[in-house]
């Protein structure tokens, strides 16, 4: 795992995933599209959300992945992933701000709302992993409101 986000943080310098802009509270950053490969780990997230799917939600990560929340130790494991999510849940909308992937690792930055319009009311980073079937999976998912 420590490969992952060392790899990650030498790629961010130099991968172009998005153009990167200036923004501020009051002119936040556009989302982005992302390839296909990628936008699914997004919809899947705000599918199992939505539906309380505590197990979906797990399905989405690698076997040794990790929730970072705030106010939370950290969670590792689908198992302890299922439980942690257990009881959570309802409107979600993920956006994209910027990606990268270097072979088999990657990375998402966007934000979250629980509307479809709307400024977003936190963020988040993913790291993905790519596994021997080809997928995407997350390997880390850490999260943050925008309230103080």
């Amino acid at each position: 795992m420590l490969r992952v986000f060392a790899l990650l943080f030498l790629c961010a310098g130099w991968l172009p995933a998005a153009s990167a802009q200036p923004a501020t509270e009051a002119d936040p950053i556009a989302a982005i599209a992302l390839p296909d490969a990628l936008d699914r780990v997004l919809r899947d997230y705000e599918a199992g959300w939505r539906a309380r799917d505590a197990e979906a939600l797990a399905a989405l990560f690698t076997e040794d992945g990790f929730i970072l929340r705030p106010g939370h130790p950290p969670v590792q494991g689908r198992p302890a992933i299922a439980m942690a999510y257990a009881n959570s849940g309802g409107p979600l909308h993920l956006s994209a701000y910027a990606y990268a992937t270097e072979g088999d690792v990657g990375y998402i930055i966007g934000g979250y709302r629980g509307q479809a319009d709307g400024p977003d009311t936190g963020k988040y980073t993913l790291t993905l992993r790519r596994e021997g079937d080809g997928r995407w999976y997350i390997a880390s998912d850490m999260e943050n409101g925008n309230r103080r």
